[in-house]
C-alpha cells in the first residue's frame, strides 16, 4: 500500500534542497508557495516514517520472538500502534484543497428578519473574530454598513493566520462555514417575548496573496463611483469616495465605501474582488472534475440552510454533518473548534469513501 509516498518523499527532498537555497528567497512569491508545500508534505514524511519505522519493528520482534518467548509482548505492542499509524498516513494522503494554507475574507449579510437578522449578523462576525483571536489568527474589518440598532447589514473581514501547514490554514478550518445561518431567538425588539426565526448569510473566500495570481484585465472592469452614506465622517455626503466594481464577465460586483478617499475604497475593492475570482475559478474547476476534488459539504450553493442556533435551549445543531450540542453561549464567544471538526472530519472521510471507488 501507499504506492504514492515515494514520489512526495522525493518531492519533499527536493523542495527542501531549494528552500535551503538563498537565491529562492529573491522571489517571495515562490519562497511562500515552496513554504506551504514542505509543510504540507511534512506531515506526510513524518507520518511515513512512522508507520515504517513500526512495520520494521514488528518484523524484527517477531523474528527475535521466534528465538525467544520473552519478545513476544513486544510484538503485541507494535501490532497495537501499527494500524493507528497506517490510518493517520491515509489520512493524510488523502488530496488536500489546494487553497487550504490560504488566508480568507469572510463576508455576513442579515438576510431575512430584518434588525433582528442584522443583529445576529453582527453576532455572527464577533464569534468568528473570537475564534480567530482563540488561533492567534489577525482579523481585519474591511467593510461594513450598520443597521440602525448596531448591527450589520453587510459587513466584511479579513482573517490571517500564521502558519504554512495547510492543515492549520484558516481556509481550511473556516470554508465550511458559506451558507445560511439561522437564528431562533427573542429579538431585542420584542416587547411579548416571542421567540422569532430570522437568518443571516455567511460567504468564505480563500484571499489571493499577490495580485498577479488573478489576472484581471482592466477593460473587463465597469468602475462606478458615488457617495458615501451612513456613518463614516466628515466624507460622507460630501465626496465621491464611495467605489462599486462590477467584472463583466462575471458579473461579480464589489461595492466600497467604508475608507475616506476614492483611492483606498478602490483598493479594498479590488481585494475582495480578487478573493471572489479566485473562489469563482476553483468552482469553475470542481464543477468540471471528473474525480472527486470539491469539499463534499462545502456547499456551492449559498442559499443552503447549515445551522441553527437556538438561544432558548442554548443548542446549536449544524444540518450537514449531524452535530449537535447544547453550549451555544460558549460557541458563540468563539468556541467554535468541535462544530467546525465536524464538518471537516466528514469532509475526510467522504475524501476516502471516493479513493475507494
Amino acid at each position: 500500500m501507499f504506492e504514492s509516498v515515494q514520489g512526495l518523499l522525493d518531492e519533499h527532498a527536493a523542495i527542501q534542497a531549494q528552500l535551503s537555497d538563498p537565491a529562492v528567497y529573491a522571489d517571495q512569491s515562490l519562497a511562500r508557495k515552496l513554504g506551504r508545500r514542505s509543510a504540507q508534505l511534512q506531515g506526510i514524511v513524518e507520518a511515513y516514517n512512522r508507520w515504517r519505522g513500526l512495520t520494521d519493528d514488528l518484523e524484527a520482534a517477531k523474528e527475535m520472538a521466534a528465538e525467544d518467548p520473552d519478545f513476544a509482548a513486544e510484538v503485541e505492542q507494535i501490532e497495537e500502534k501499527l494500524p493507528g499509524a497506517q490510518e493517520k498516513l491515509r489520512r493524510l494522503l488523502i488530496p488536500r484543497d489546494p487553497d487550504d494554507a490560504r488566508n480568507v475574507i469572510i463576508e455576513v449579510k442579515g438576510g431575512e428578519g430584518g434588525e433582528e437578522a442584522a443583529l445576529f449578523a453582527a453576532d455572527l462576525l464577533r464569534m468568528y473574530t473570537r475564534f480567530a483571536e482563540s488561533r492567534g489568527w489577525k482579523t481585519e474589518l474591511i467593510s461594513s454598513t450598520e443597521s440602525d440598532l448596531g448591527g450589520y447589514k453587510d459587513a466584511q473581514m479579513a482573517i490571517k493566520g500564521s502558519s504554512n501547514d495547510p492543515a492549520e490554514g484558516v481556509w481550511a478550518r473556516l470554508k465550511f462555514e458559506g451558507g445560511v445561518h439561522r437564528v431562533q431567538r427573542v429579538p431585542a425588539t420584542e416587547s411579548q417575548g416571542r421567540i422569532h426565526t430570522s437568518a443571516a448569510g455567511v460567504l468564505v473566500f480563500p484571499e489571493v496573496d499577490e495580485p498577479e495570481e488573478i489576472e484581471i484585465n482592466q477593460n473587463d472592469l465597469k468602475i462606478d463611483v458615488y457617495r458615501s452614506s451612513g456613518p463614516g465622517g466628515q466624507s460622507v455626503n460630501t465626496t465621491d469616495s464611495a467605489v462599486r466594481i462590477t467584472h463583466l464577465p462575471t458579473g461579480i460586483v464589489v461595492a466600497m465605501q467604508n475608507e475616506k478617499s476614492q483611492l483606498q475604497n478602490r483598493e479594498a475593492a479590488m481585494r475582495v474582488l480578487r478573493a471572489r475570482l479566485l473562489a469563482h475559478q476553483q468552482e469553475q474547476l470542481d464543477a468540471e472534475s471528473a474525480e472527486h476534488r470539491k469539499s463534499q459539504i462545502r456547499t456551492m450553493d449559498r442559499s443552503e440552510r447549515i445551522r441553527t442556533y437556538n438561544f432558548p435551549e442554548n443548542r446549536i445543531a449544524d444540518h450537514r454533518t449531524g452535530y449537535k450540542a447544547y453550549n451555544l453561549d460558549a460557541v458563540m464567544n468563539g468556541d467554535l473548534e468541535p462544530v467546525i471538526q465536524s464538518a471537516i472530519e466528514m469532509d475526510e472521510q467522504a475524501r476516502l469513501d471516493a479513493l475507494g471507488e
